[in-house]
C-alpha cells in the first residue's frame, strides 16, 4: 500500500532530492512575496558571492576579486551595466523598456563594496519578462496526466524575446532559476506552474531553487535534458530485435548531460500519458510527467538526483482517461512481498567465476557428466539469505557430488505458495533472500566450488495483479487480445502474446539477461506444453485453430525457436531444458531441421522425460509380486529413449499435493521401502539420460515436501534414532554421483543407441532388468536391478567375451547404505556358455530389492 500525495498545506521534504545545500528557509518568504507580486514589478534577487553566501546580507563581507571579475564578464555578455560606488537603491526598471535591471544593493553593501578592487562589475538584478502564456489544452494535459510531450512545454525553450523557462511543481511556493550567479524568481501561475521570460540569447546549464512551506531545495529540471535513448535503440524496440532490452528499458542510474541521476523508460504504447511516481514524490507523478519517444510505444524521463535504492512505480493514464500505477516490467530489484514497488538498482559485483566459465563449454550438455539437484531456495534452509546459502549450498551439493544445482524460479512473484512459477518480475530475482548482487554472490559460490547452476524459467503465463502485466497500458499488451487466448483454464493466470514482436522480445532478451548478468549455465523452461498447443486443457469450443487448421500454436513454436537459438548463439556453454509432457516432435532437434510434421526443431539442448519418470515410479509403487503384471512399464522407455536428449526427472512435482514423498511411495516395511528407493535410484542413475533429484529425496524424507518448512533436516541429526537410514541412503546418492562421474560410459553416449544394451529386458517372473552402458571408446559397464525381496544365487547373465573379469562397483544392497550386505567381494569371471545373445555369461548372486554395477576388472 502506497503512502497518499501529499497535501498542498503540508509537503514533506523527500519529494527531489537536494543537489546543493538548502537556502536559509529564514530568507525565502521576500523572495516568495516578490515572486507573487505583477510580472512587470519583479527583479532578479540579489546575487550571492558564492553558493554558501546566498540570501545573506552583503554588508561586512569581502568580494573576492576573481569572483567579481567573473561575475562582472557575465553580466557585460548579458548587457547588464551596474555601479558600485552610487549609494542609492536601483530603481526598478520596466520590463517592457530594458531587460536587465541593474543590482539592488544597500549603502552598507555599497560602503563594503568601496574596499573591493574594481576589475570588473558584479552581476546586477535581472528583470523577469511575462513568458508566453502557457497553452489552456497543454496545461489541462498536464494537470490531468494526458501530456505525451511535456519536455515541448516544460523546461527552457527560445521564444522571440529571449528564454522561456516553465516549471511544473504541484505544492511548492516559488520556483527560482538560477544559471551561474544569475538568480531569477519565476512568475507563480497557479496550480504549481511558475514560469519567466529572460532575456537570454541562448538556453544556458541552470538548475532550480524550488521552496515549499517549510524546506528549499536545490535540484536540476528534468525538462532540461535531451532524450538518454537513441534512434538504433528505438528502431531494435519497435522491431522485436533488441536483445539487450534490460539496457534500455526500466530504471538506470548514469550520468546525462554531466548530471547524476536516473533515466527511466517503459513500453506502454497504449497509455495516453505515463507519469513517474515513488517515493521521492510522495507517489504523487503529477509533477513528472514522461515524454512519448514517438511510434516506439516508449516513454522516457531523466530524473537528475535520483539514484540507487529509490522505489518508483509508472504511474499509466489508460486510454479511457482512468490511471493506474503499476510496477516496472523491466525492473531489476523489487521490494519484498507484499510490497510491491520496483527499486532502482545497478550492479558493483565484481565476478570471480572466469575460470569456470570459460571451461564449461569444453563439452556439450548431452556428451557431458550432468547430475541435477532441484532446490527451492526459499525453504531449502529457511530463512537464509542469498550469502548464507553460499556458505552452506555450495559445500553440500559438492559432497553430494552433483554437477549443477536446478533453482525453481528466482524471478519476484507476489505469492510465496507459487514456489515461483506466477512470475511478475521476470528480470529481478526475488528480494525474499537479498539483493541482486546477492544472488550474484550465490551463483558466483556454486561456480568457484565446481558447480553449475541452471534455473527454471516462467514464460508460459502470468498473474493477474492489477499491480503487474495483466493490461499494463489499459489494454491488452503482454496478454493475446483474444480472452480464449489470454486466459489460462488451469491456473488463472494470462498467456503471452508470442505473436506480438515486443512481447517475444522481452522474453528472449530475458532468458538472455539471466543468463548474461547473472551467468546461469541452463534454463529449464517450464509447462512447454501448454504454450505449443491451442486446445491445452481447453475443451471443444474453447481454441480457435492456427491458419492450417491445425492445434498448434505457431506463434509459441517461433518464440522458443528464436528463444533457444538466440541464447545458443550469444552465451555459449549454456543449455536449455523443456518440461514438455508430449510427444512433440523435434524439441531438441536443431531449429533449422524439419521434421516429420514439417516444423523445425524447437531448438532445447534437452528435455525432461516425464514418459519415464511416470512408468517407473508406477512400477515402483506396486508390491514385488505383482510387478511382474508391470514388467514393461520399466522397459518401454528405450523404445524412444533416442529420440530427444533426456533428462530424468524426479522433481519436486512428484513429492507434493499427495502424491507422497519419494521413499513412501515404495512399497513393504521400512526397511523395504529404503531398499526399494536405492534401487530405484542406481537404476535411474545408469539408465540413459541425465538424472534430477529434488531436494530431501537423497536422505529418504518420509514427508512430503512444504515450502514453509523444507526438508526435514533434523532425520540426519546423530540423535534421532533411525538417523543411520537416513544417512544411509545420502551416502549412497555421494556413491553415485561420484561412480557416474568417473564412469564415461554412464553419460558420454546417451543419446546414441550405440551406447546402450540389453543384457535381459524380459526377466518379467524374476523381477530383474539387466543391460549395459558403454562410452565412446566401447569400454562397458553392468547394471543389474533386481526389484524382487529376495535372494537369487547364481543368476545366469549374458556377456560379452573379451572381458577377462568384472568387479562389483557399487551395490545399493551394501551394509552401509542400509541394506543386508550381500555382495561381490571378488571379481566375477565369465563362463564360456552363451547366453542371452551374448557368447559368455557370468553367475551372480543377485541381493533382494537391489541394483548391482559391474566394470571391467
Amino acid at each position: 500500500m502506497t503512502p497518499s500525495p501529499p497535501s498542498p498545506h503540508g509537503f514533506d521534504p523527500r519529494e527531489p532530492k537536494a543537489t546543493k545545500a538548502p537556502r536559509d528557509p529564514k530568507k525565502v518568504p521576500a523572495e516568495q512575496a516578490a515572486a507573487r507580486k505583477p510580472v512587470a514589478d519583479k527583479t532578479v534577487a540579489e546575487t550571492a558571492a558564492g553558493k554558501k553566501a546566498a540570501g545573506k546580507k552583503v554588508a561586512g563581507k569581502k568580494v573576492a576579486e576573481k569572483k567579481t571579475a567573473a561575475a562582472g564578464k557575465a553580466v557585460a555578455k548579458k548587457a547588464v551595466t551596474a555601479k558600485t560606488t552610487t549609494k542609492k537603491a536601483v530603481a526598478k526598471k520596466a520590463v517592457a523598456k530594458k531587460a536587465v535591471a541593474k543590482k539592488a544593493a544597500s549603502k552598507k553593501a555599497v560602503a563594503a563594496k568601496k574596499s573591493v578592487a574594481r576589475e570588473a562589475p558584479p552581476a546586477g538584478p535581472l528583470e523577469v519578462a511575462l513568458s508566453p502564456a502557457l497553452d489552456a489544452d497543454d496545461r489541462e494535459r498536464l494537470l490531468q496526466g494526458t501530456h505525451h510531450q511535456p519536455h515541448a512545454v516544460l523546461g527552457a525553450h527560445p521564444v522571440p524575446g529571449g528564454i522561456v523557462f516553465r516549471v511544473f511543481r504541484p505544492y511548492a511556493r516559488s520556483v527560482a532559476v538560477v544559471t551561474g550567479d544569475l538568480r531569477a524568481e519565476l512568475h507563480d501561475d497557479g496550480d504549481g506552474f511558475f514560469s519567466g521570460l529572460l532575456p537570454l540569447r541562448d538556453v544556458p546549464a541552470y538548475h532550480l531553487v524550488v521552496a515549499y512551506e517549510d524546506t528549499v531545495q536545490e535540484t536540476e529540471d528534468p525538462y532540461r535534458f535531451l532524450p538518454t535513448l537513441g534512434d538504433l535503440d528505438l528502431h531494435l524496440i519497435g522491431e522485436g530485435r533488441h536483445e539487450e532490452l534490460w539496457t534500455v528499458l526500466g530504471a538506470h542510474p548514469l550520468t546525462h548531460q554531466g548530471v547524476a541521476g536516473t533515466r527511466f523508460c517503459v513500453w506502454a504504447p497504449n497509455a495516453r500519458a505515463v507519469r513517474l511516481a515513488g517515493a521521492f514524490n510522495f507517489w504523487d507523478g503529477t509533477g513528472y510527467p514522461m515524454r512519448s519517444l514517438g511510434s516506439s510505444g516508449v516513454w522516457e524521463l531523466f530524473v537528475p538526483g535520483i539514484g540507487e535504492g529509490e522505489l518508483y512505480k509508472f504511474d499509466i493514464t489508460r486510454p479511457d482517461g482512468s490511471r493506474t500505477q503499476r510496477a516496472d516490467p523491466m525492473a531489476r530489484r523489487t521490494e519484498t512481498p507484499p510490497a510491491t514497488s520496483s527499486v532502482v538498482d545497478a550492479s558493483h559485483y565484481e565476478w570471480g567465476d572466469e575460470e569456470w566459465l570459460a571451461r564449461r563449454g569444453e563439452r556439450p550438455a548431452h556428451e557431458a557428466p550432468l547430475s541435477v539437484y532441484e532446490v527451492h531456495l526459499p525453504s531449502w534452509r529457511p530463512g537464509l539469505t542469498y550469502r548464507q546459502l553460499a556458505e552452506q549450498l555450495p559445500a553440500y551439493v559438492r559432497e553430494l557430488g552433483f554437477t549443477h544445482v536446478e533453482l525453481m524460479p528466482i524471478a519476484e512473484h507476489p505469492f510465496g505458495g507459487s514456489w515461483g512459477y506466477q512470475v511478475t518480475g521476470f528480470y529481478a530475482p526475488t528480494a525474499r533472500l537479498g539483493t541482486p548482487d546477492d544472488f550474484r554472490f550465490l551463483v558466483d559460490a556454486l561456480h568457484r566450488a565446481g558447480i553449475g547452476v541452471l534455473m527454471d524459467w516462467v514464460p508460459a503465463h502470468f498473474p493477474r495483479d492489477d499491480w503487474a502485466l495483466a493490461e499494463f497500458d489499459g489494454r491488452t499488451l503482454y496478454e493475446h487480445e483474444d480472452p480464449l487466448r489470454a486466459a489460462h483454464p488451469d491456473w488463472g493466470t494470462l498467456e503471452f502474446d508470442y505473436g506480438r514482436r515486443e512481447v517475444r522480445n522481452f522474453l528472449v532478451a530475458n532468458a538472455v539477461y539471466w543468463c548474461e548478468e547473472f551467468h546461469i549455465d541452463g534454463l529449464r523452461v517450464d509447462a512447454v506444453a501448454s504454450m505449443l498447443y491451442l486446445d491445452y486443457s481447453r475443451e471443444p469450443g474453447q481454441w480457435t485453430p492456427n491458419e492450417h487448421g491445425g492445434r498448434e500454436n505457431l506463434d509459441a513454436v517461433a518464440f522458443l525457436q528464436e528463444m533457444n537459438a538466440t541464447v545458443y548463439r550469444r552465451v555459449p556453454g549454456v543449455v536449455t531444458i523443456a518440461e514438455e509432457s508430449t510427444a512433440w516432435d523435434g524439441v531438441t532437434r536443431a531449429t533449422h531441421h524439419r521434421g516429420p510434421s514439417g516444423f523445425g526443431g524447437l531448438g532445447f539442448g534437452l528435455k525432461w522425460n516425464m514418459g519415464w519418470m511416470h512408468d517407473s515410479l508406477q512400477y515402483m509403487s506396486h508390491e514385488p509380486v505383482y510387478r511382474r503384471y508391470h514388467h514393461g512399464e520399466m522397459t518401454f522407455s528405450m523404445v524412444y529413449a533416442y529420440s530427444e536428449n533426456y533428462v530424468l526427472p524426479i522433481s519436486h512435482d512428484e513429492v507434493v499435493h499427495g502424491k507422497k514423498s519419494l521413499v513412501s511411495k515404495m512399497p513393504g516395511d521400512w526397511w523395504q521401502q529404503r531398499a526399494n528407493l536405492r534401487a530405484y535410484l542406481a537404476y535411474m542413475w545408469a539408465h540413459p539420460g541425465k538424472q534430477l533429484l529434488f531436494m530431501g529425496q537423497e536422505f529418504a524424507q518420509g514427508a512430503e515436501w512444504s515450502e514453509e518448512h523444507g526438508p526435514d533436516w533434523w532425520l540426519l541429526d546423530p540423535a534421532y534414532g533411525a538417523q543411520a537410514d537416513h544417512r544411509g541412503v545420502r551416502d549412497l546418492v555421494g556413491d553415485l554421483n561420484s561412480v557416474y562421474r568417473s564412469t564415461p560410459a554412464l553419460w558420454e553416449r546417451d543419446t546414441s543407441a550405440d551406447g546402450f544394451e540389453w543384457v535381459v529386458g524380459d526377466a518379467a517372473d524374476d523381477n530383474v532388468l539387466a543391460f549395459l552402458r558403454r562410452d565412446a571408446d566401447g569400454t562397458p559397464l553392468l547394471s543389474v536391478s533386481h526389484f524382487s525381496p529376495v535372494v537369487r544365487h547364481d543368476y545366469r547373465l549374458g556377456v560379452p567375451d573379451d572381458i577377462p573379469a568384472w568387479y562389483e562397483v557399487l551395490n545399493t544392497d551394501a551394509g552401509r547404505y542400509g541394506g543386508s550386505d550381500v555382495f561381490h567381494p571378488d571379481p566375477v569371471k565369465p563362463e564360456p556358455q552363451p547366453w542371452h545373445g551374448h557368447p559368455a555369461s557370468v553367475r551372480l548372486t543377485l541381493p533382494p530389492l537391489s541394483t548391482v554395477w559391474l566394470r571391467p576388472a
